[in-house]
């Protein structure tokens, strides 16, 4: 009976801790709407439909599901041959494969570009997944 109820209890704290998930939006530098990365790490665009996915493991797929970079645990930005193209420094700063600045992730979320001028925001999301949607691929 103990361990029925231990149970009940684990499965209804993981039921209130995923309905407390919830997607972070995406803003253009006008800040419209321009789509949202789902808790599951889901890609949609401003319909709503998904276009790609950023994996837990920083695996980017497009909207088939086929590997299309990855983003390693140093910042390090891949295409889907391995080859490093970009990174995300530890303060935000979004480098191109030559190593210079192309832009920043502010820690509230603002992207800005080379110039320092927004150009969107995407608070609660990952710098990386956040560079990898206003930088690096097209979805």
């Amino acid at each position: 009976m103990k361990k029925l109820a231990l149970s009940i209890t684990v499965i209804l704290l993981l039921i209130t801790s995923l309905s407390t998930l919830k997607a972070q939006e995406l803003r253009n530098g006008s800040g419209n709407s321009t789509g949202k990365i789902d808790s599951d790490g889901t890609i949609r665009n401003g319909s709503g439909n998904s276009v790609g996915k950023i994996d837990s493991d920083g695996t980017i797929r497009n909207k088939s599901g086929n590997s299309i970079g990855k983003i390693d645990s140093d910042g390090t930005i891949r295409n889907s041959s391995g080859n490093s193209f970009g990174k995300v420094d530890s303060d935000g700063t979004v480098r191109n494969s030559s190593g210079n600045s192309i832009g920043k992730i502010d820690s509230d979320g603002t992207v800005r570009n080379s110039s320092g001028n927004s150009i969107g925001s995407a608070r609660g999301v990952s710098k990386g997944a956040a560079a990898v949607v206003f930088f690096f691929f097209s979805f």
